[in-house]
């Protein structure tokens, strides 16, 4: 069957299976490998598909939970749907949650998701206790930063090239409601929202929406979006604090067409977007499905692009380069016109685990439809990253060269050695992998 990642690109002809249990798993292991695992699919390129993929979606059961510690043990098909449905009533929320909440533990932990609150509490490897790996011979190993420690650094992060996780054990944080105190700060250009961003790391959430067609005095304008777990006192109504609104599932049942989106009707709506967004500065409470995972309202929002599908451009730049490489990189993007509404500029803080992305510096993330103007604009984005000392995100990648990769991050150089000495490489590929040489 075809198979994609949620940028619907590339798309790779392949087998899915789905094993009910780790028996079935570690004897298609033993007969079809290489394999890669795959969650709900929303790898934006070609890391979780393969010619032997595996779906992890009866891999779907909680075990256990710590109240005293906040400790979450689960399986890896679990979503983080389903651990907000069962513990925000009970006064809990995932301690690290990137921008949907349609991933699971297996995924979070395989490409070592971050959040809104990277700069202030790291990503979601720092929240990891423990997992179960399924290795190259079908056996689990048990491990942790005290228990196998290589072999857990490298999982967290790996992108599932290290092994199948089976099972985690995660920490959530204890919430009194369901609510978010978000701050809006709308900013001029580039220069004042990194300034905003560095004014307000107290905060423990912090993101924001970049008009990446701006130009001039308007480069880089933003919407800064702060915010902090309501208080009981805070709640709209503290009687029922978990009480927030259900939002309804928009469907988005068809492709647009290519035409639709353009440089025109992307600055139009950039525009509208960003005028809204000013006249809501200041502070508000808002639910923590608007302020989390405001693109889940949408089913299928990757139809937006249309059947070609689209590509994201993530990189890290270092504190010390990073304004003058987002600078480099608005600028680009501006001159050539390419479509870019979905632009997100984060804050990381300092990253201590062996293959993760993050790294101490900011983060930008552009969506672009998959256009002969957008390819022709990565390989100077790449430059530009690779000037300034960044580096780039694999969960969203879909057309990296193993030069770029290798230039910008020689860590991977070394995983893959690693990898290979481990008798990993036999057992575990995902196109991606295939591709980056890995």
């Amino acid at each position: 069957m075809e198979l994609s990642g949620w940028g619907r690109y590339p798309r790779v002809q392949g087998t899915l299976t789905a094993p009910r249990d780790a028996a079935a798993l570690a004897a298609l292991l033993a007969t079809a490998p290489p394999l890669i695992a795959r969650g709900l699919g929303r790898a934006y390129g070609d890391s979780a598909v393969g010619a032997q993929t595996v779906s992890m979606r009866h891999f779907n059961r909680m075990i256990a939970f710590d109240p005293a510690t906040g400790q979450l043990v689960a399986e890896a098909g679990v979503s983080l749907a389903e651990v907000i449905d069962a513990f925000l009533p009970r006064g809990w929320f995932p301690s690290v949650t990137p921008g949907t909440k349609f991933v699971t533990l297996g995924g979070a932990i395989a490409a070592d998701v971050h959040g809104k609150n990277h700069h202030s509490e790291g990503a979601f490897s720092a929240f990891t206790d423990w997992l179960d790996l399924m290795g190259p011979d079908g056996s689990v190993t048990r491990c942790s930063r005290t228990e196998n420690p290589e072999l857990f650094q490298n999982t967290l992060g790996g992108m599932g090239l290290t092994g199948i996780v089976l099972r985690a054990a995660i920490r959530l944080r204890p919430v009194e409601t369901g609510w978010i105190r978000q701050t809006m700060i709308p900013t001029r250009n580039l220069d004042e929202a990194l300034e905003v961003f560095e004014e307000t790391l107290a905060a423990t959430y912090c993101v924001a929406w970049i008009d990446c067609l701006g130009t001039g005095a308007h480069l880089g304008r933003s919407l800064v979006m702060t915010g902090e777990h309501a208080t009981l006192n805070e709640a709209k109504r503290p009687a029922a604090p978990f009480d927030t609104p259900r939002h309804r599932n928009i469907p988005f049942p068809v492709d647009l067409p290519g035409f639709a989106l353009n440089p025109y009707t992307v600055r139009a709506f950039n525009a509208l977007y960003y005028r809204m967004g000013a006249r809501k500065a200041g502070e508000g409470l808002v639910d923590w499905d608007s302020y989390f995972y405001p693109l889940d309202a949408v089913q299928n929002w990757n139809r937006l692009y249309g059947r070609r599908g689209f590509m994201q451009f993530q990189c890290a730049l270092p504190l010390d380069t990073g304004r003058a490489g987002l600078t480099q990189l608005l600028e680009a993007i501006a001159r050539s016109g390419a479509a870019s509404f979905l632009a997100v500029l984060k804050r990381f803080g300092a990253q201590y685990s062996a293959i993760s992305f993050p790294m101490e510096g900011y983060t930008l993330a552009l969506d672009f439809p998959m256009t002969p103007r957008s390819l022709a604009l990565m390989p100077e984005l790449d430059r530009i990253t690779i000037d300034h000392g960044g580096r780039f995100y694999l969960a969203k990648d879909s057309r990296m060269s193993p030069e770029t990769l290798r230039r910008t991050d020689p860590r991977w150089a070394e995983f893959s050695r690693w990898r290979q000495a481990q008798g990993m490489d036999t057992r575990f590929a995902s196109a991606q992998s295939q591709r980056l040489e890995l």
